[in-house]
């Protein structure tokens, strides 16, 4: 175990300092309401090294605003209105079931983004090892302690949010079991306005707490770049093909994609160090031969 202090325990792993990289691979609604593409987006995922995958959960009479029900929109199943085209997208029992049960035969944990009450009641009820807060939801102060009320671990995300939001809802959330994650919220989103340094700051201003990304930019290396910064767990919306339909597929990462993400960072981690300045005994021949010194 770390002696470190930033860490909190996520089911059998630790995020924080001192531990590996907890890698997420945001599956979302990228799978478009097909158990199926799930399935090979949970066995990619699983076979890049990912720690975690991590769904979306919404109740849609809660999330959709009422004048939206009707609106009209083009989907792979047809022209429908915005509420049938939510619940055509929308996992419910049977599914979670099933793929609660293909993550434990492929070893890895699943989660999911809570969008509203009832879907913190609803994914409650698998042992996911912890929560998440999207970024939409964070000045959701309700939502917010009814995740906290869970007792599992809290991981926020603060896109599209003000330092003053985000502090308001960590004094509300407490300390305790929580995890905070850097992000931009555009899909996908310019490398100039990825401003990776906020984890440094997040660093600095919470030094109990895993500090995290979560990406949504074309690419791997800011990815690689927030692990050198010091983010403690990061998030990569995944796909089987980024040309998909979904507004989140040309943000995602594809399964070869994915390989190399994990790859890279555990490499990264290696190659960091501890900081600590020595001479190598790999270097001692080199050292004896070049400067003629024992």
């Amino acid at each position: 175990m770390s002696n470190s202090e930033r860490f909190v325990k996520v089911g059998e792993k630790s995020i924080g300092d001192g531990f590996p990289v907890y890698v997420i691979a945001e599956i979302g609604i990228n799978h478009n309401g097909s158990v199926e593409l799930a399935k090979k987006m949970i066995a990619g995922a699983s076979a890049a090294g990912v720690d975690a995958v991590k769904f979306q959960k919404r109740t849609p009479e809660l999330c959709v605003p009422k004048d939206q029900w009707n609106i009209e929109r083009d989907t792979p199943w047809g022209r429908m209105t915005y509420i049938d085209y939510r619940h055509k997208v929308e996992f419910g029992i049977d599914e979670y079931d099933e793929i609660d049960k293909f993550c434990k035969s492929h070893g890895i944990s699943w989660l999911a983004s809570c969008w509203d009450e009832t879907a913190v009641d609803f994914i409650n009820k698998y042992d996911v090892p912890f929560f998440k807060v999207p970024s939409a939801c964070l000045t959701d102060h309700k939502l917010i302690m009814k995740t906290k009320v869970t007792g599992k671990p809290v991981m926020i995300s603060t896109g599209m949010s003000t330092i003053e939001e985000i502090e308001t809802t960590i004094n509300l959330m407490g300390f305790e079991n929580l995890m905070v994650a850097h992000a931009t919220s555009t899909y996908p989103c310019k490398v100039s306005e990825l401003n990776l340094n906020v984890i440094k700051s997040y660093r600095e201003n919470y030094p109990d707490t895993p500090i995290g990304y979560s990406g949504h930019e074309v690419g791997l290396s800011p990815t690689w770049a927030a692990v050198t910064l010091g983010a403690n767990f990061v998030e990569r919306h995944i796909t089987l093909d980024r040309s998909m339909w979904g507004t989140d597929q040309a943000a995602s990462v594809e399964i070869g994609g994915f390989i190399r993400l994990v790859q890279n960072i555990r490499d990264i981690e290696q190659a960091l160090g501890d900081g600590v300045k020595r001479i190598y005994e790999s270097e001692m021949s080199s050292r004896i031969k070049l400067r003629r010194v024992k």
